[in-house]
């Protein structure tokens, strides 16, 4: 062995050894973080679209309430139809109006006489 030839092979051992070991170069913040952060801004937003004040949910309940107020003005309007035509009658039928005259208002025509009878006495529960 060479005696120069030997202290190029030590230096080179020694600065194998006195170096640092090589490590990846720093990566950036985004770099590791990035899809873990994209994840959970997924999250949030999937979850804000199903619970959110505009979210599914909250749609579904909109829907069923048009649905519940569309059926309550249906019937209003079914409603509104009969007594329409129960002003028009009343406005119109001669035989209708005596009627409501004689039932409601006990009213009568000149010559009769009206009788009330009274109600039936209701029997009163038997004491223990």
């Amino acid at each position: 062995m060479d005696p120069g030839n030997r202290s190029a092979q030590s230096d080179e051992h020694r600065v194998a050894i006195g170096r640092p070991a090589e490590r990846e170069p720093q990566r950036s913040f985004w770099s590791r973080h990035g899809r873990m952060i994209l994840g959970v801004l997924l999250a949030a937003v999937f979850i804000h679209d199903i619970l959110g004040t505009h979210g599914f949910l909250a749609m579904r309940r909109t829907q069923n309430e048009i649905a519940r107020l569309r059926q309550e003005i249906g019937q209003l309007n079914t409603d509104n139809k009969q007594l329409r035509e129960q002003v028009q009658a009343l406005k119109s039928d001669p035989k209708l109006i005596e009627k409501i005259a004689r039932e409601e208002m006990n009213l009568a025509r000149p010559g009769e006489m009206i009788f009330k009878l009274p109600a039936p006495a209701q029997p009163e529960p038997p004491k223990k």
